[in-house]
């Protein structure tokens, strides 16, 4: 996911993906954590994504 990408959508959209994308690193944390995650990899760059989703909202709000 691409911050460019990002930008054109509108605040409601990023906050719906922000709320899905903050579950998806839950549930890995929680697989993780349980030794059921095959690609450790994955919850990096979900983190990753979510800081760049919220660095974007805050972006818009100024």
């Amino acid at each position: 996911m691409k911050a460019a990408d990002l930008r054109e959508l509108t605040v409601a959209e990023l906050q719906a993906k922000l709320k899905e994308l903050e579950e998806e690193v839950f549930n890995l944390k929680f697989r993780a954590a349980s030794q059921q995650l095959e690609n450790t990899a994955r919850l990096r760059v979900s983190r990753q994504d979510v800081a760049r989703l919220k660095t974007v909202l805050r972006e818009k709000a100024l």
